[in-house]
């Protein structure tokens, strides 16, 4: 790795998603930028997602927002940094097993709709016609969004840290953070810069980042993995990416199918789970009662307390921070990178 910067501007910590989109927001805005990244780029939880971008988060229209202003991005990501994204529709669905849950996402409608979200309910027969899998006898009615696209997120993230480093950023990879000193100096075992303003963008390592600098951040590294099953005797027409109320989700994966349900309890052993995670999934979907699951990727996400993201300032000293987006940060990394870019320029 070659030398850092003696000083900068503005230092990012991070290298996924939402680190380079700042980065290239930033550097394009004429801000002298430096990027860290303790890995590889994209090596966090930006390469453990199911590599889907969509605009429905249930109950939360404040993040549908931000993603509808990001997939807009998305579409036009190719023309502005030369790298395609392969987006390809694949529509999200949210099953319903309760009343209350009918009633919620009915309760929350107008707020979707004043976001700029696409979401209806749909029956469970509709709900079946659309994920021919699913025995429509186990829900009452789904929530249906076709605006959810299949992506590429290294795409993304080379994408964002060619365009900031065209306009001028310095990135660099292999540097973990080691010390942040109250003058805002960072320390790396490949040397230390002077930052005027620190962005932690840092994911699973936000909170340890946030520590370094004396500032908390509400956001834990949380565990997720996904498996990947055979596919069903009959071939698939379409399948679009569906979560169950259990928090079991599927979505199709080539020739396969990948499937995911959080990761065992505390209490609870690997074999438990995935017992747990097969009844589930032979209850919802009879076709894949029985199936074979493999070992996908795992890896861990920044999780809040909310499952809403914090993008913000502290008050006493010049440390930014976008963190705690729980998994879909992928859905939100352009607008996050506007929004950190306007807030350091005091818009």
């Amino acid at each position: 790795m070659s030398e850092l910067p003696e000083r900068t501007d503005a230092l990012v910590i991070g290298g996924g998603v939402i680190g380079t989109s700042v980065a290239c927001h930033l550097a394009e805005a004429g801000v002298g930028t430096v990027l860290l990244e303790r890995g590889t780029l994209g090596s966090g939880a930006s390469g453990a997602t199911a590599n889907v971008v969509r605009t429905f988060f249930p109950g939360d229209a404040r993040t549908g927002s931000l993603a509808v202003r990001s997939l807009a991005a998305y579409r036009a990501f190719a023309e502005r940094t030369g790298s395609p994204l392969g987006l390809q529709r694949v529509g999200f669905m949210v099953l319903f097993t309760e009343e209350e849950q009918v009633e919620k996402f009915r309760r929350d409608h107008a707020a979707q709709q004043a976001a700029g979200v696409d979401v209806k309910l749909v029956s469970a027969s509709e709900a079946a016609r659309l994920n021919p899998l699913l025995d429509e006898r186990t829900v009452l009615a789904a929530a249906w969004s076709p605006e959810a696209y299949s992506c590429d997120p290294a795409a993304i993230v080379r994408g964002y840290a060619a365009a900031a480093q065209e306009a001028g950023a310095v990135v660099r990879t292999d540097a973990p953070v080691t010390a942040i000193d109250p003058d805002g100096r960072v320390h790396t075992p490949a040397g230390s810069i002077l930052a005027e303003n620190i962005i932690c963008a840092a994911g699973p390592w936000a909170g340890a980042v946030g520590d370094m600098a004396g500032v908390h951040l509400p956001v834990t590294p949380e565990p997720t993995e996904l498996l990947l099953a055979d596919p069903p005797a009959e071939p698939l027409t379409n399948l679009p990416m569906t979560l169950h109320p259990t928090r079991l989700r599927i979505r199709a994966w080539k020739d396969r199918i990948l499937v995911g349900m959080g990761r065992p309890r505390q209490d609870e052993s690997r074999e438990d789970w995935l017992q747990r995670l097969s009844q589930q999934l032979g209850t919802t979907y009879p076709a894949l009662a029985g199936i074979r699951l493999r070992r996908g990727w795992s890896g861990s996400f920044d999780s809040s307390k909310d499952g809403a993201a914090l993008i913000g300032r502290d008050p006493d000293r010049p440390f930014f921070y976008a963190a705690g987006f729980s998994g879909t940060g992928l859905c939100q990394a352009p607008a996050a990178g506007e929004l950190l870019r306007d807030l350091y320029l005091g818009k």
